[in-house]
């Protein structure tokens, strides 16, 4: 059966064919009731990509997401230990990978396919690990970081105040006098020391020591090469921080982590290209790495920025060569860094009803479309799944049916029946 490989240019469809490649879903052929699904769809994984899925709530876009980290598991030996999933989970839904689709058994079927568990490795807070237990929800493991990993725009971001104010010209002065690994009561300390007026050290000594409570610290901290594993899906749930300051303490996590991958790909990278200089055979250490972030347009915004901003736009200007791939994953596109669309190359659009969001889409299309992006998502069957794809490899628009997920989908809304 003839195939469609989204995201591949012209050379490494030469080179590779569809090796390489993992199935997201088909084509829809046609419109209204004549619209079938025909021709599969396949994507490019050999590759760096930022890729962008978007839709209105309920529309489907972390289930999208989870069949690209689903598709990434399945592959043969020889690519998957090659690559590593980092998933970050805002909606605590992910770790229901571990369980298999059953209640979509018949559908799986028409699509060749069996209800699938998957090896994930759910990460929690060192502070939240209690309450998942408590709430006999599965995790594998904590994860934490040093607050001498935090840099004074880190803690700033976290604590809500701002670098130029009386509390971020203290809490600068106390860090500069700070060296090697230190403690929040280091910090505090260091604040107390200061001279400086009072009332602003005892409020910031108290800001400082409340970020015990986010249950992100600790003396050691995890070291990103746990992380970091050949073939390994890992979710960082990160879904019990609540409220204003907690989409705060969410970016920090966010961007340390990232920083991490992207500092570990980096150093990995020059000693791949050495060795391919000097013709060498060498196993990779550091897996390339496919970071999948919903609710993406609170961690990179189209207005001010979060802890995580600097660093995920880093990434996307500059992830191709050390081999990081990014998956934005977001209910509202025209909140989303203009950057991001600007440099995505593949777009997967569930359905939308905002114009703005509609439009956002447009600007960094226009140099191709056949006709308006609008018609082409009217033309959607009225079902869960469907998407039109942007292609800016092949520079195509394709209309797809998202093939279902083999392991269980924990995003859907309740039933009060």
């Amino acid at each position: 059966m003839p195939e469609i490989i989204i995201g591949r240019d012209l050379e490494d469809l030469k080179k590779f064919g569809s090796k390489g490649t993992i199935t997201i879903g088909k084509n829809i052929v046609g419109s209204g009731f004549e619209a079938h699904v025909a021709t599969p769809i396949k994507m490019d994984i050999l590759r760096p990509h930022v890729i962008t899925i978007v839709g209105k709530r309920g529309s489907g876009k972390s289930y999208t997401g989870m069949v690209i980290a689903e598709e990434i598991s399945k592959l043969p030996e020889e690519i998957k230990r090659n690559l590593c999933v980092i998933a970050i989970d805002t909606q605590g839904i992910f770790w229901t990978m571990k369980y298999p689709n059953n209640k979509q058994r018949d559908l799986l079927y028409k699509w060749n396919l069996k209800p699938q568990s998957f090896e994930i490795l759910e990460y929690v807070p060192l502070g939240h690990a209690n309450i998942f237990e408590k709430a006999d929800i599965p995790f594998d493991r904590t994860f934490s970081f040093k607050p001498s990993e935090l840099t004074l725009s880190d803690w700033c971001y976290s604590l809500n105040i701002e670098e130029n104010e009386l509390e971020g010209i203290l809490l600068s002065r106390a860090l500069n006098k700070l060296e090697g690994d230190y403690s929040v009561d280091d910090i505090a300390k260091e604040i107390r020391r200061e001279e400086f007026d009072e009332k602003i050290k005892l409020k910031l000594e108290n800001m400082v020591l409340n970020s015990k409570n986010w249950g992100i610290f600790s003396d050691k901290g995890t070291n990103i090469y746990e992380f970091l594993q050949p073939g390994k899906i890992i979710v960082f749930d990160i879904s019990l921080f609540s409220g204003g300051i907690g989409w705060n303490i969410r970016s920090l996590i966010v961007g340390l982590i990232i920083k991490k991958i992207y500092e570990a790909r980096v150093a990995a990278r020059k000693e791949e290209e050495r060795a391919i200089i000097e013709e060498e055979k060498r196993k990779r250490k550091i897996p390339l790495c496919w970071i999948i972030a919903d609710e993406a347009h609170n961690f990179v915004p189209s207005k001010g920025k979060t802890a995580a901003t600097d660093i995920m736009l880093t990434v996307i200007r500059q992830g191709r060569q050390p081999g990081i791939s990014q998956v934005f994953i977001t209910q509202m596109p025209d909140k989303l860094h203009s950057d991001v669309l600007s440099q995505t190359d593949l777009i997967i659009a569930h359905r939308l009803t905002s114009q703005r969001d509609i439009d956002a889409l447009k600007a960094i299309m226009q140099t191709y479309m056949l006709f308006d992006i609008e018609k082409y998502l009217e033309e959607l069957p009225k079902v869960k799944g469907c998407a039109i794809i942007l292609d800016d490899n092949s520079e195509r628009i394709y209309k797809a049916q998202i093939r279902p997920r083999q392991s269980w989908h924990g995003g859907e809304s309740p039933v009060a029946l």
